[in-house]
């Protein structure tokens, strides 16, 4: 039976899991706290993926490790270099191929859609952070030290996703409230349904054209006004009220939790259009995105 491990139990890190023990493989789902389902395929282990030391032992006889571990969105530049660096030299030990969960901070606004071809220019903190750690996973397979890919999702929908769109938009929109919304609401932006997520990674584990590239998982192009009003109709909610947000609102809910005062720097792409290529992984694999209300009843 093959074996996998899987790195972080956000929403996507855990359906990657279900996704491999309901086709039959063993998981060791690795976290600091040894959260994550409970499932007879999934085995939880707690355990800080920055010491490398251990954490190779814990991969020991996996053939895959998936990286789905995320920080603290306001300390990304401090805290993620040194624990992907950390997980990409475990699983280098382990002898075990790696897939990397990524996004699109790489990718400056442009005029068209980004494919997985344009260049990675990044002209913010979080955004050079993302395109280093995809560089440093792409020079280890250049150097035949592993095998490695990524997979880059757009702004999350799904249960337990962490998104603009589920902190500020769904639960005011479920509660028939105002919700202030980051950005123009009538933009269309790349969405990414967490189990899309979860689908292109497990499938590109598995498949030899998948390594040394990135891919970009299955995109749902729409705005979040059509979002809104999707979820609102789910749940018999009355029409949205939209306001985008002010920086003075950035302001006053960064009092409350540090990830606020982030918003401002990532703006560009919810400010105007934002346009994902996701043509490489659907003509490549034949993965398509699921529907907007498919991701929203979820």
């Amino acid at each position: 039976m093959s074996e996998s491990a899987v790195i972080g139990a956000g929403a996507t890190g855990v359906a990657t899991a279900r996704q491999l023990a309901g086709s039959g493989e063993r998981v060791r789902l690795i976290t600091r706290s040894g959260s994550g389902p409970d499932h007879p395929g999934i085995e939880r282990i707690a355990l800080d993926a920055g010491r490398t030391d251990e954490l190779a032992e814990a991969l020991d006889g996996a053939a895959t490790v998936f990286n789905a571990a995320m920080t603290a969105y306001h300390t990304w530049p401090e805290t993620m270099p040194p624990l992907f660096a950390s997980i990409l030299a475990a699983t280098e030990r382990a002898g075990a191929d790696y897939v990397m969960l990524g996004n699109h901070y790489g990718y400056q606004q442009t005029a068209g859609p980004v494919t997985e071809r344009t260049p990675m220019a990044p002209h913010t903190r979080k955004g050079r952070v993302r395109a280093d750690l995809w560089r440093l996973a792409k020079k280890a397979h250049d150097e035949g030290r592993l095998r490695a890919t990524e997979v880059r999702a757009g702004q999350y929908l799904g249960p337990g996703a962490v998104s603009a769109f589920t902190l500020l938009v769904a639960p005011r929109v479920r509660g028939g409230e105002l919700a202030l919304v980051h950005g123009d609401p009538d933009a269309a932006h790349a969405f990414s349904y967490t189990e899309d997520v979860a689908t292109a990674l497990v499938t590109v584990s598995g498949d030899e054209r998948s390594w040394g590239r990135a891919w970009h998982a299955p995109v749902i192009t729409t705005t979040v006004r059509r979002a809104a009003s999707d979820l609102a109709e789910l749940h018999g909610a009355p029409r949205p009220r939209l306001e985008p947000l002010t920086e003075r609102d950035l302001t006053l809910l960064s009092f409350t939790d540090p990830l606020w005062r982030e918003f401002a720097e990532m703006s560009y792409m919810s400010e105007r259009p934002f346009l994902v290529d996701d043509s490489d992984i659907r003509d490549t694999f034949g993965l398509k995105p699921s529907t907007l209300r498919e991701a929203l009843a979820a």
